[in-house]
């Protein structure tokens, strides 16, 4: 099933405009998560939204946005205020400019969506804005509107789309002197810059993301299916001590004799790895984990879950499967 669109509205470069929907690119429902429950019941803990000075209670209706001044002073602020000053790009992205991507500081990045015709009316108008990016080689800068508040969004062609990054503005970007000004400035031979490079040659290779790993979650998935079974669960081992400090010279030689040993190791795993065959696709945790269940909801979480039924034990957490690399 196709994800909701964030957004939907149009398209604008001066005249030509087009329908389009803003989709989330990257999504963290796959992750293993959990819930906050009573230790002694196995209940899920709620959380109510009470008065902080009486404690009582508040409905929904009740509560409104208020901007803090000073301690226990609010600006109380409406919904129908916010709504009055609503932007008018609320239903447009105007495209503004074009800029070399290059211009663009990694620091102002924040999160990619896609952008697609919406309908099937508007497709013409879209080809043309997308290739004319395109064969400009820029990336066209615009306003959106998510959420009451004003983005400035990044448009580039992807494949036969659009990607849209958000930016952040100038005053969410910390400066970065003042945290380099005591950083310390150092000489180093070129003896030292030389085996660095040689390491980092050793290492080079391309960017392939589906070889990416995340052992986190992997050993998350590993401690749920053992807790499931009733496996013993065994403490991690104390790392061992590095040794004493060598000085920067010999740890780059040592580094270097190390990816000697190590390198065609690591290149039978990595195309061990390519080779092996995804695993079927698990859409999200609703089909990796079963509900816990208690008599009445009175029994331990812990308890009730060793007693639950073989079968349902049986049915391990599968990780989610690794996307096929791009031909």
């Amino acid at each position: 099933m196709a994800p909701r669109a964030n957004w939907k509205g149009f398209l604008r470069l001066s005249l030509v405009t087009c329908p389009v929907a803003l989709y989330p690119a990257t999504s963290d429902t796959e992750k293993v998560s959990f819930n906050q429950i009573n230790r002694k019941t196995g209940h899920r803990i709620k959380y109510l939204k009470v008065d902080a000075e009486t404690g009582d209670e508040v409905t929904s209706e009740d509560i409104v946005k208020g901007y803090k001044v000073d301690t226990n002073t609010y600006i109380e602020v409406t919904k129908d205020e916010l709504d009055d000053i609503a932007l008018d790009s609320t239903h447009t992205i105007d495209i503004d400019e074009f800029v070399p991507k290059a211009d663009i500081d990694n620091r102002y990045l924040i999160r990619p969506y896609y952008l697609v015709p919406d309908g099937k009316v508007g497709h013409d108008a879209y080809a043309v804005i997308r290739e004319t990016i395109r064969s400009m080689n820029k990336v066209a800068i615009g306003r959106v509107v998510l959420t009451n508040r004003e983005h400035i969004i990044a448009l580039e062609p992807l494949e036969s789309g659009l990607m849209g990054t958000l930016l952040r503005y100038p005053y969410e970007v910390r400066s970065e002197t003042e945290y380099f000004d005591d950083i310390q400035d150092v000489k180093l031979t070129r003896d030292m810059l030389d085996l660095a490079k040689h390491i980092v040659e050793k290492k080079s290779g391309a960017f392939e993301p589906e070889l990416f790993e995340d052992h986190y979650e992997s050993a998350l998935i590993d401690l749920i299916n053992k807790k499931r079974s009733g496996m013993p669960i065994a403490a991690k081992a104390t790392p061992k001590s590095s040794g004493n400090v060598i000085n920067l010279m010999d740890a780059l030689k040592k580094s270097i004799a190390n990816e000697k040993d190590t390198a065609p190791a690591a290149k039978v795993a990595k195309e061990a790895t390519k080779a092996k065959k995804p695993k079927k696709r698990v859409e999200g945790q609703r089909e990796m984990l079963l509900p816990i269940s208690g008599k009445g909801g009175k029994e331990p979480a812990a308890k009730t879950a060793k007693e639950a039924p073989k079968k349902a034990a049986d049915k391990p957490v599968r990780a989610p499967a690794r996307a096929k690399k791009a031909s």
